[in-house]
């Protein structure tokens, strides 16, 4: 159960950063035990680059359909209208795939901010109050009960303060 910063964007989109501390698990220098907690989470404002990507796709897919809209007005444009509408087929497929991604990344990752308590509201980190309500989340996505943290705790040596 070791310590890394996190990212957490406006739209819920986050990423595990860098190693911040090593826990007692773990005896090797520069290793790490593979349970990632949280050591502090960093807010961005804006949103994530699937995000700002996914709306560049849709703009470009917007201006596409206005583009057909005005050429179908015009007349003697099939060929482009053609290639447009395939274009803008793949431009919609890449939209879905994008958001299909995103949502996938919150649902399965955890949407809920149940991923442990800032370090720099407990400076002591083994014995630190890591789960948040009566969930805590592995840096597989699995959320895990209290019960079963504990559990988790007691093999290792560590305890929870409450």
């Amino acid at each position: 159960m070791c310590y890394f910063e996190q990212t957490r964007w406006a739209c819920g989109y986050w990423r595990w950063g860098h190693f911040r501390q090593q826990c007692n698990k773990e005896y090797r220098m520069g290793e790490t035990c593979g349970l990632k907690l949280v050591y502090e989470t960093k807010t961005e404002k804006d949103v994530c680059k699937i995000c700002h990507d996914t709306e560049k796709k849709q703009r470009r897919y917007d201006k596409m359909c206005r583009d057909i809209q005005r050429w179908q007005r015009e007349g003697n444009r099939n060929a482009t209208i053609e290639r447009t509408c395939g274009e803008m087929q793949e431009a919609l497929g890449q939209i879905y795939r994008m958001r299909e991604e995103h949502d996938h990344r919150l649902q399965f990752l955890g949407q809920r901010h149940c991923v442990g308590a800032s370090k720099k509201a407990n400076p002591n980190p083994p014995r630190a109050r890591w789960l948040h309500g009566d969930t805590w989340m592995s840096h597989l996505g699995f959320t895990v009960t209290e019960a079963v943290a504990n559990v988790l705790l007691q093999s290792t040596g560590l305890a929870v303060s409450s």
